[in-house]
């Protein structure tokens, strides 16, 4: 399969109308006409994914965040982002991003963590867009399965996402029963104020800042937050799976070992 022909399938499952203004997603090193056997999938295009993607001979590196925001004017080994990018060049690695789009998409990143959570009733949090008459957006709200406390709610997190660890806030309530949730991969500062409007009782979210929190707190949204990481990595496996799918099997797709940037010592 020809990278530019991949990209489209990626495309199919996110289109790239679908990301962010501010966003970067969708192709931005390579060549579109390269033969595509072997993918790296990964959340982040770090200096340890872009020597794996050189180690195993991959074709084709995808991630979920883009290595590149803003312009750059140089392209170099005297900075850490261009030299990955030189890096990437040098090995004929095709680099793709899925990042606001697949977090918005129906079937991606908001659905796949309320899917985990088997939150019912599932609405997005924010909504961004449509997709064929199905409204899209950031994040979902809904209603848990089951009742329960705050730290059984956070317990379960932890479990279904397979985290080390998870910031509470708002412990005074940690045994008031729990019902309505709203969860939002990645950073959820800004999903806070749509939590409180679809009257979530916990946003499950990543990178809270401690004023958001203690406020959120003090208007009756408890906090569960789970690390940027913690509740993302979800894409490796799922587009580890799609590309399989829609390649026929034909491209051998390599998944990034588990990498929490964060611990507790």
């Amino acid at each position: 399969m020809l990278c530019r022909e991949l990209i489209e399938k990626l495309e199919e499952l996110a289109p790239k109308s679908l990301a962010c203004e501010w966003d970067n997603s969708g192709f931005l090193v390579g060549r579109g006409e390269k033969e595509i056997t072997k993918v790296l999938v990964a959340l982040d295009a770090t200096d340890r994914v872009v020597e794996q993607a050189v180690r195993e001979k991959a074709d084709f590196l995808l991630t979920h965040h883009p290595l590149l925001f803003r312009a750059i004017k140089q392209v170099t080994d005297a900075d850490f982002i261009s030299r990955r990018i030189v890096t990437l060049l040098q090995a004929d690695i095709s680099y793709f991003a899925m990042h606001t789009n697949f977090d918005a998409a129906p079937g991606c990143m908001a659905d796949l963590a309320a899917k985990r959570l088997q939150i019912q009733n599932g609405e997005p949090l924010e909504v961004t867009g449509e997709v064929q008459g199905v409204s899209a957006g950031i994040g979902k709200t809904g209603i848990l399965p089951e009742t329960c406390s705050l730290e059984q709610l956070a317990e379960t997190v932890k479990e279904v996402f397979g985290l080390p660890f998870a910031l509470v806030y708002g412990s005074d309530t940690a045994n008031k029963p729990v019902s309505r949730v709203a969860i939002s991969p990645g950073a959820g500062g800004s999903m806070i104020r749509y939590a409180l409007e679809k009257h979530a009782e916990v946003l499950i979210t990543g990178d809270i800042g401690h004023h958001d929190a203690i406020d959120a707190a003090a208007q009756g949204l408890a906090i569960i937050d789970a690390g940027h990481y913690g509740l993302e990595h979800i894409f490796i496996p799922f587009m580890a799976e799609y590309i399989r799918q829609v390649s026929d099997g034909t491209i051998e797709v390599i998944q990034a070992e588990p990498d929490f940037p964060a611990k507790v010592i």
